[in-house]
């Protein structure tokens, strides 16, 4: 089973969020091997990744990534039309203040259902228990499904169907009362 070069970004973008310093990963006749540098400040990050088939180890070379943050500087307008919606979201902060947050435990994909011809895990409105399934995040072609740790009911979902999520990204508000 070979990975290709998006699974692995997607493999070194998670390690790197992931916080561990080396990950060393067998599959078959392949190994991978992902190292990265202690994080400093805003630095660059730089990755090491080693795709070599066990039989094969001592003819092939290294792969070596490296990724850097991208950094996004707004440039000022003379309109500011943001100004008027800043008190408007914390007066919506406020309100979702006394719900607890589903947290994503992982990055990947988010799917509402199971599959596409079944319905959603949970709408809003639904009754959610501890450990009932809310919805499915699917890495590296495996589906996880994330079970609610909390009883409620769900009030809002943040994230879109079928839609990239970041390791502990909000994705639903549950009303705990």
């Amino acid at each position: 089973m070979a990975l290709d070069i998006k699974e692995i970004q997607e493999l070194i973008k998670f390690v790197a969020k992931s916080g561990v310093s080396e990950v060393d990963l067998e599959m078959g006749e392949m190994k991978i091997s992902i190292k990265t540098p202690p994080k400093k400040g805003r630095g660059q990050l730089e990755t090491l990744v080693q795709q070599i088939p066990v039989a094969t180890a001592s003819t092939l070379a290294p792969v070596a990534v490296q990724t850097a943050p991208v950094a996004v500087q707004a440039a000022p307008t003379a309109e500011t039309p943001a100004a008027p919606a800043a008190p408007a979201a914390p007066a919506a902060n406020d309100n979702d203040s006394n719900y607890i947050t589903i947290k994503s435990p992982m990055i990947g994909t988010f799917y509402r259902k199971p599959s596409p011809d079944k319905d959603a895990f949970v709408s809003i409105g639904d009754e959610v228990s501890s450990g009932s399934v809310v919805c499915v995040v699917e890495a590296m072609k495996l589906f996880n499904e994330i079970e609610s740790e909390v009883s409620g009911k769900i009030v809002k979902v943040l994230v879109d169907d079928m839609s990239p999520v970041e390791y502990d990204q909000p994705l639903f508000l549950v009303d705990p009362s």
